[in-house]
């Protein structure tokens, strides 16, 4: 823990609970948000609404702090990606403990981001073609203090924005930087990158190169020893790239370098540092989001990858960074069924949890409130439809119908958008806040 541990969570936006948004116990209506800690709802004794997704404050919290501190010792900027939780007070909990920024990844979320009053926003993407670029401009006219960076992966989007900014004279120049990419979005030779940047020169003022951007988890392949020679070969292009940037723009100008996800941030930090620390005008920014939340299915492998070549370390000293960050959420719903001595039906399903990265994981079995001792042989989901949970488990276990199970999950990103509103549980698992989502 860091010494901005003492920054705690909290919900900036009152707004009313009812019992028509998830996890809100029935016959609740218009009650504030700013009131809920008083309510003492706790998802497993069986007042709340299931299924419910919770966010353990103490490990987002915990999380945070630890991240920023590694940012802070390896002398990077971090601007965690909001699009994760696209909750305005967890991002601005960011902020305030020390985030350079806020990542975006289109103008909407920019947009709900700017209203929380977060004004330094990399949108993560390209806007398209010249809808995209008029529609930017009408938000970077609407929020003319707001410090924006776009992406750009090609002369025709460059051309779009700069003839929309163009059209509105009173905007200050829009910062542009040039991606690069490999398996998504960005540029894949040098000779397109040159090109990209020589339409932001001759934009007439308009358009300023802000630096470069890449993001090397979309490089990944499903051998090991390619990923890392697909990574390493990107950011090699990535550090040749700033280093003809910065020869283009002169040394005067600030340039960032942007890249990380949560889980190859260390190769990103390894690679791009020496030139970046080299050049006392330029920031190296990482875009991590997803590392706040951790999990118990993917991001817990991918962190595992992450020790197997020491990758993460704190104070110096080489540390475990599947044991030192914390899963924050969880998922709970109720047992329906149990049709079969080898089968239960949980009321959650692909409409509640994410499963594109792997099942959710079950963690306690409840009853009247209270933990059960875990099953003697592993419980595992298995299948899920709509709004249905299929758990294998041995004949012998004691689960019943009206038990409440609580989930880990797989993927953060893919199961924070089914909830409109994310309910922080304090350490004994009630709840403490209200977060609203904003997905659209």
């Amino acid at each position: 823990m860091t010494e901005n541990s003492s920054v705690s969570l909290g919900v900036r936006e009152s707004f009313l609970l009812d019992d028509r948004i998830r996890g809100v116990p029935p016959g609740t209506s218009g009650l504030d948000s700013s009131l809920v800690a008083a309510e003492h709802w706790h998802p497993a004794e069986g007042r709340m609404a299931l299924p419910v997704l919770t966010l353990d404050e103490a490990a987002f919290a915990t999380n945070r702090d630890l991240f920023l501190r590694y940012a802070r010792e390896q002398g990077v900027a971090i601007a965690p990606h909001a699009k994760t939780p696209m909750a305005p007070d967890l991002a601005r909990s960011l902020v305030e403990t020390g985030a350079w920024g806020t990542t975006v990844a289109d103008i909407r979320q920019a947009t709900v981001m700017l209203r929380a009053g977060l004004t330094r926003l990399i949108i993560a993407n390209e806007v398209g073609g010249s809808g995209g670029a008029s529609r930017l401009a009408v938000l970077a006219g609407a929020w003319p203090n707001a410090e924006l960076f776009v992406f750009a992966d090609s002369v025709d989007a460059v051309n779009a924005l700069a003839e929309a900014w163009r059209a509105n004279a009173a905007l200050p120049p829009l910062r542009v930087l040039v991606e690069l990419g490999a398996g998504r979005a960005g540029a894949r030779t040098t000779a397109q990158a040159e090109a990209i940047a020589d339409a932001i020169m001759v934009a007439g003022g308009r358009l300023l190169i802000a630096g470069v951007a890449t993001y090397e988890g979309a490089a990944a392949q499903p051998q090991p020893g390619r990923t890392d020679e697909a990574i390493s070969a990107l950011l090699a292009m990535t550090a040749d790239m700033f280093l003809r940037l910065r020869a283009r723009v002169g040394g005067n100008a600030p340039l960032i370098v942007t890249a990380g996800g949560s889980v190859f941030f260390d190769k990103v930090v390894a690679a791009l540092s020496p030139v970046v620390f080299s050049d006392s005008n330029a920031t190296l920014v990482l875009r991590s989001g997803a590392i706040f939340f951790h999990d118990h299915g993917t991001y817990d492998r991918s962190l595992g990858a992450l020790d197997a070549r020491k990758g993460f370390t704190i104070g110096g000293i080489s540390a475990s960074a599947r044991h030192s960050f914390r899963p924050a959420l969880r998922l709970w719903a109720e047992v329906l069924s149990r049709p079969e001595p080898g089968l239960v039906i949980c009321g959650m399903g692909m409409r509640d949890v994410s499963f594109d990265q792997g099942f959710p994981t079950l963690l306690t079995v409840f009853r009247a409130g209270k933990p059960l001792p875990m099953p003697a042989t592993r419980a595992e989901v298995i299948k899920l439809n709509d709004q249905h949970a299929f758990l294998s488990i041995a004949p012998s276990d004691d689960i019943a119908v009206g038990d409440v199970v609580e989930f880990g999950i797989s993927h953060p990103c893919t199961c924070l958008d089914r909830y409109r509103v994310i309910f922080g549980v304090d350490a004994t698992g009630y709840v403490r806040h209200a977060f609203p989502t904003w997905f659209g």
